[in-house]
Parts: structure tokens; sequence; C-alpha cells
């Protein structure tokens, strides 16, 4: 039988970054935009604060499409950049957490020839009572 559980250790953003190139869980808090009022002269701070969980990598270096170089920070799937919480940005994550291995195994990618095998491994265990 295999362990399919999981156990998840999210770090403070503020206190420790991860190596350059993980990819991790983000804790990621903003602002959705407010309904914008054309007559209305209400600042965008109107809508809604979310906290939310998304796969990202972390980078210690990126260039984003438009070539602007980003320094320590977070990159989804998008190109979408946020940094650490406490620096300008308007979403930031606030923590992060090693994303799990895959199930059944103990690596968090499989390519080519190896994938149909690790995909039925992982079908085929059956979890810890």
């Amino acid at each position: 039988m295999t362990n399919l559980n999981t156990v998840v250790t999210w770090v403070d953003a503020c206190e420790r970054l991860p190596r350059s190139g993980t990819p991790v869980a983000a804790a990621i808090t903003g602002r959705y935009p407010g309904d914008r009022d054309p007559d209305s002269e209400a600042d965008t701070a109107s809508g809604e604060e979310f906290w939310l969980v998304r796969p990202m990598v972390f980078m210690t270096l990126h260039r984003s499409e438009d070539g602007a170089e980003h320094r320590d920070c977070f990159v989804d799937s998008d190109g979408i950049v946020r940094l650490p919480h406490g620096l300008a940005s308007a979403e930031t994550v606030t923590h992060w957490a090693e994303l799990p291995t895959l199930p059944g195994g103990t690596t968090h990618l499989v390519l080519g020839k190896g994938v149909q095998s690790a995909l039925q491994n992982a079908w085929d265990a059956r979890p810890l009572p």
C-alpha cells in the first residue's frame, strides 16, 4: 500500500523564499477590480479583497514577454508576476509551500516514456488504512 496523503507546510514569504525554479503553491492576496462607474470618481480600491492559492514558480530573475526584468518573484502559468508580500505589487504572495510529489511517487515531474508507468502505478496504489 502507498500513503497518498500529504502534509503542507506554509512558509511566510517575508521570512524565507524558495530556490529559483521551484514550483510552489502560492497564497496570493489582492483586490478584485470593482465595478467601474464612468461618472464616478471612486478609487480602484472599491473591489473585494481576496486571498487564494495558485500554482506558481519562484524565480530569482525573470524576464517578462515585454522585456521587463523582475527579481525574487513568483510567476504563474499565464506569465503574471507577483512579488513577496510587503513589496510594491497589486497582488502579493503572503506564503508559499512546496508542491507535493506526484501520487504514489517521490518526484514532482515525469517526462516521456516514464509517464504511462507512473500513472499506472498511481492508479494501482491503494491508500494506507
